[in-house]
């Protein structure tokens, strides 16, 4: 039977439950991808707003457009 493991969510090697990754490689490269994913998301989520203040100021101030 084969012991309780995870995998590297970088290579997917079978590693302890304890870890985190296999390696100091692989868990440079995840820092990377948790940094670039929380980057994307503050990104998604300043967009999100820009176009709902659009939207709001369109709606509050359409009499004034010609």
């Amino acid at each position: 039977m084969v012991d309780v493991h995870k995998h590297c969510p970088i290579c997917g090697t079978p590693i302890p439950l304890d870890e985190l990754t296999c390696s100091n490689k692989c868990q440079i490269e995840y820092n990377n991808r948790v940094a670039k994913s929380k980057k994307s998301r503050l990104m998604s989520f300043a967009i999100m707003v820009l176009f709902i203040l659009a939207g709001v100021a369109f709606v509050l101030f359409r009499n004034n457009i010609i």
